[in-house]
């Protein structure tokens, strides 16, 4: 099924999921769905291998921690959080070298903590992982110490961003 994008988010300069300037990373592009879901569209390479032909499934729950992580600022736009804990399940091997799509959503949310899902879709629509996180709500200020609003926080909109992503039905 078909899901619009409303918005694409910020990422960061360095950082290993999002950053645009960081030569090791993923320069993951996350996108917030019209029904409140967070899609990251990525495509690992041979430096993030485990076995040849294989992201390694550290690289897949740092991609599921960040996506589900960011889906908080659906319901909450000014919300910043760390990964209180993490659960993941692997079902099948995850390529390298091909577009992969990653999907969070919030399922639980108090005043300081929120719980979510998501999974780490393979190109034909099949669930190679998943996984279920928790994180505290935090101040920016107690997390790092960078302006959301500045030079190394922003969004890079492409020309080849999608106006759409394709999920599978739930």
């Amino acid at each position: 099924m078909k899901k619009i994008i409303v918005k694409k988010h910020n990422a960061g300069k360095g950082c290993f999921v999002c950053g645009v300037n960081n030569p090791f990373g993923l320069h993951t592009d996350f996108f917030e769905l019209e029904d409140g879901t967070l899609a990251a569209r990525v495509t690992p390479s041979e430096h993030h291998q485990s076995y040849p032909g294989r992201l390694h499934g550290g690289i897949s729950a740092a991609l599921l921690d960040e996506t589900i992580g960011r889906a908080i600022s659906a319901l909450e736009p000014d919300t910043w959080a760390v990964t209180v804990e993490i659960t993941t399940r692997y079902k099948k091997p995850v390529p390298y070298g091909v577009p992969i799509t990653v999907t969070g959503r919030i399922v639980d949310n108090t005043r300081r903590i929120f719980t979510g899902e998501g999974e780490i879709l393979l190109p034909n629509g099949e669930v190679a992982v998943f996984a279920t996180a928790k994180y505290m709500k935090l101040k920016l200020s107690e997390i790092s110490d960078f302006e959301a609003n500045g030079e190394s926080w922003q969004c890079y909109p492409y020309e080849d961003d999608p106006a759409e992503i394709e999920l599978p039905e739930a």
